[in-house]
């Protein structure tokens, strides 16, 4: 793979020059990009899970798990555990790696941490990567999380800063950084990235891929998220966003953070399969897998394969250290014979 420097003094305008760029070159250098950095033709497969539906009290203005919406959403207190279990064994029986895991909070309350430990060591236990996205953590949160063993911590910006107040007031820029430097002080890997298609300028798309590009250590895993529109949320009409401006968008991503996992994301049930060839083409070697991504459509796993088979894609696999492996075996063993007291409805404490 290339030693080549990862660049963290991104500005606008660089951006918004790449984004001027004849498409079939940018294309080029951002694949050019991605063959120097990973393996050509693979792509990583994860399955996200709700585990805490809906009733959340942000404002984000296209979110219809926000409760300020009438989105038409069941809401659905905290998944037992035993029921994220058996869908993270589902998921790697359909060929998932990772096993992510998001609940509608501001933040975790001090009772909910139990639980969420109990989830991540279980998912570990059956040798499946293990995020997790449940809103703002302070220090110690990072921590237990850690030390249960969370691999990766998803915590979007969403958009750029400027923009940023236009569809969040109910927690600010800064307290999206300061959790993702929680999260990284605790040792977890990043996954952060935005959604476009929220009705900002093409300055905004540059500056959050600026913000992204310019951490003191860039994500591990960024998904681009292209909006889904859900009736009942203030962002139901707003116009669509052009195909291209989305390919360059995964593009742009890869050439500036070039070791990161681009995933392309929410969005992909309305992507044609030539768009979707075409931001693999840019450098998206990421996606979710299976028919839901937490209350919005995602194509369904068959879907998947019959394009992987087209394109000649193929899923990457987890690369465990011998030492993680060992953990792993040895925690499957010890917890197949616990009688856990967690393995009940966790919902009735509530």
């Amino acid at each position: 793979m290339s030693n080549t420097v990862i660049h963290q003094n991104w500005t606008v305008s660089e951006v918004e020059t790449m984004y001027e760029m004849p498409f079939m070159d940018l294309l080029f250098q951002a694949q050019t990009t991605h063959r120097a950095h990973f393996p050509r033709n693979e792509v990583q497969v994860s399955t996200l899970l709700s585990i805490k539906t809906g009733a959340c009290p942000e404002d984000c203005k296209y979110c219809p798990q926000s409760a300020r919406y009438d989105t038409g959403l069941k809401k659905e207190q905290l998944m037992e555990v035993e029921k994220v279990i058996k869908a993270a064994k589902d998921a790697k029986a359909t060929g998932s790696t990772r096993f992510c895991m998001g609940a509608a909070w501001k933040n975790p309350r001090p009772r909910d941490m139990p639980y969420l430990v109990e989830m991540i060591k279980e998912v570990k236990s059956l040798g499946l990567e293990s995020c997790m996205t449940l809103g703002m953590l302070d220090n110690q949160q990072a921590a237990q999380l850690a030390q249960a063993g969370l691999d990766y911590y998803n915590h979007n910006l969403d958009t750029s800063p400027e923009y940023y107040d236009k569809i969040i007031t109910t927690r600010s820029y800064q307290d999206r950084l300061d959790t993702l430097d929680n999260v990284r002080h605790a040792g977890m890997k990043v996954c952060s990235g935005g959604i476009v298609g929220l009705g900002e300028a093409g300055k905004d798309r540059a500056g959050l891929l600026v913000q992204l590009a310019n951490m003191p250590k860039q994500p591990e895993s960024v998904p681009i998220n292209k909006l889904v529109k859900v009736k009942g949320t203030p962002l139901d009409s707003v116009d669509d966003l052009d195909e291209f401006t989305f390919i360059k968008t995964i593009a742009i991503a890869r050439i500036m953070m070039p070791k990161s996992h681009v995933r392309l994301s929410a969005g992909r049930e309305d992507m044609s399969e030539q768009t979707q060839a075409l931001c693999f083409m840019a450098g998206a070697n990421s996606i979710f897998y299976g028919c839901k991504l937490l209350t919005t459509a995602n194509p369904d796993e068959n879907s998947d394969m019959e394009l992987f088979k087209k394109l000649g894609i193929n899923k990457e696999a987890v690369n465990f250290s011998p030492y993680e492996r060992e953990q792993s075996v040895d925690a499957a063993i010890v917890r197949h014979g616990e009688k856990d007291e967690l393995f009940y409805d966790a919902t009735s404490t509530l």
